[in-house]
């Protein structure tokens, strides 16, 4: 795995973690953590892609 896909991978799982926590806490609505995470499923795919 490139050091580029590794550190995407580590930020992706780190923030989807860190949103899901606050959602469960009730900080955030359930729209706004899916954008959330689909933006760093954006950023995962960017990574990956050659």
């Amino acid at each position: 795995m490139s050091d580029e896909l590794e550190d995407a991978v580590k930020t992706f799982l780190a923030d989807v973690d860190a949103a899901h926590k606050e959602y469960e806490k009730g900080y955030v609505d359930a729209d706004a953590t899916l954008e959330l995470v689909m933006r760093h499923v954006d950023d995962l795919r960017d990574a990956h892609e050659p």
